[in-house]
């Protein structure tokens, strides 16, 4: 089965949890997710299947978008509520205002240690490995990118947010540093993405309903049309003879797009054959083809 599927991701369940569902629902081995959410997190997971899989390379970069909340009180050595507090709880009497206040600190392009439980690697191996053996896990800050950062409301030690982030941002980062700005300790009590580049919680599916739409026939309608899939490209259409030649690697002549530098390129409506980079004028060689085993 080839496409493109979005998971509503439910809490308690890892990323590569999905994708070993998803696997076995839809009888189908080559499956991937872009961009992991970390287990207490719900929302967005999109999920390359079959030959679509061949296009992960040209979503490393994509925007994040995110609600959620912080409790204050006390941090925890994962950064989030699936941790272990590090420390006694502290009492609470923050204002909006300066909950507001401190979250102006983490917009803009900022400078972030990511979390110990995370899967960036110390000398090659996962930070999270280390962390879970109490081991030593020095991590480096790494340049990330806070486009919208909103804090809602605040009940109690309890703050409400939206976000928009950049790839590469930790959301856990972010509470656990506000709380240490604040002095009051924090970590992150919920998470859902809403959004991950083009596809919206709209777009997603629950693994049930996955489950029951094969049941009934078939997941095909459940799938992300092809055009609408890496919308920054332009789509152009080759004729059946441009296609042969496309699937046996060679460069086509394409029609004229805006001097474009790569493009989608289909047969028919729906059936999205390869993405093609510009040599010269309408000359296009292939980069990634779909269309063969």
């Amino acid at each position: 089965m080839n496409g493109v599927l979005v998971i509503d991701k439910s809490a308690g369940m890892t990323s590569h949890d999905v994708v070993n569902r998803v696997r076995r629902i839809v009888k189908e081995r080559s499956v991937g997710h872009l961009g992991t959410l970390d287990p207490m997190a719900t929302g967005v997971l999109p999920l390359l299947l079959g030959k679509m899989t061949r296009l992960a390379q040209f979503f490393s970069d994509s925007e994040k978008a995110y609600e959620g909340e912080i409790r204050f009180g006390f941090a925890t050595d994962t950064y989030d509520s699936d941790g272990e507090a590090a420390g006694p709880p502290v009492e609470v009497n923050l204002t909006l205002q300066q909950v507001r206040q401190a979250a102006c600190g983490f917009q803009g392009v900022i400078n972030q240690v990511p979390p110990p439980f995370s899967a960036k690697k110390v000398a090659g191996v996962p930070a999270y490995k280390l962390a879970r053996n109490k081991k030593q896990v020095d991590l480096k800050a790494v340049q990330v990118e806070i486009k919208e950062f909103e804090i809602l409301d605040l009940v109690g030690d309890r703050a409400r947010f939206e976000a928009r982030v950049a790839a590469g941002t930790y959301v856990r980062s972010v509470a656990h540093e506000m709380g240490k700005l604040l002095g009051v300790g924090a970590h992150l009590s919920s998470l859902r993405r809403t959004a991950s580049g083009e596809f919206r919680v709209a777009d997603a599916v629950t693994l049930e309903r996955l489950e029951s739409a094969m049941g009934a026939g078939g997941a095909e309608g459940l799938m992300i049309h092809p055009r609408r899939v890496l919308p920054a490209l332009p789509c152009v259409n080759a004729t059946e003879e441009d296609v042969a030649k496309i699937r046996n690697g060679r460069a086509v002549n394409l029609p004229e797009m805006s001097r474009a530098r790569l493009v989608k390129v289909f047969f028919g409506q729906s059936e999205l054959v390869a993405v093609a980079s510009r040599v010269a004028g309408t000359l296009f060689q292939p980069k990634v083809v779909l269309g063969v085993e």
